[in-house]
């Protein structure tokens, strides 16, 4: 049922947005130009250990401190398996869940959960038909956590807008060494 709504919804936006043109995928016009993701993600690694996972929720959430934004984070293995999870006091309640899911998404697809918003927005709603437990979330605040070129996990933010989200996780991905 769920499906349906999803898929009903993706076309009905795609129907009614103005002026929107039928796209298909189209070769690059010049051969090696990128079109924005990596052309590899990288190799998956050992899996983020609780010390790495607390520097990174730690990262994101003196970025939150900082601006006054109250945030919830969550950290991820490369699996997609919680390994850290925190939500600041006054944080809307689906913040966790929403964290979560794009913690999951940005280390199961090896790349940013801004990807999907992305691709929504470029008209490509294909993942909605993904099954449930493999589908990705469509929002901004899910960055992969890269150690010596391998992911190792990814760290989930929300609270925020969708910018204060990824600026947030970037925070996070950025303090584990």
């Amino acid at each position: 049922m769920r499906m349906v709504a999803w898929m009903m919804l993706a076309i009905a936006a795609a129907l009614l947005s103005p002026g929107a043109p039928a796209r298909a995928q189209q070769p690059s016009a010049e051969p090696g130009r990128t079109t924005g993701l990596p052309t590899a993600p990288p190799e998956y690694g050992a899996s983020i250990n609780i010390e790495q996972a607390k520097a990174a929720a730690e990262g994101a959430l003196g970025e939150a401190r900082k601006n006054n934004w109250h945030m919830a984070v969550c950290v991820v293995g490369p699996e997609g398996e919680l390994i850290y999870l925190e939500k600041m006091d006054g944080t809307q309640s689906s913040s966790t869940i929403l964290a979560q899911a794009k913690a999951r998404t940005s280390a199961l697809f090896r790349r940013p959960s801004k990807a999907f918003v992305d691709q929504f927005a470029a008209g490509n709603a294909a993942f909605l038909t993904f099954p449930d437990e493999a589908r990705p979330i469509a929002s901004e605040g899910g960055i992969p956590i890269i150690l010596a070129g391998r992911l190792i996990g990814a760290i989930g933010v929300s609270g925020g807008t969708a910018s204060q989200d990824s600026i947030a996780a970037t925070a996070g991905a950025n303090a584990v060494k």
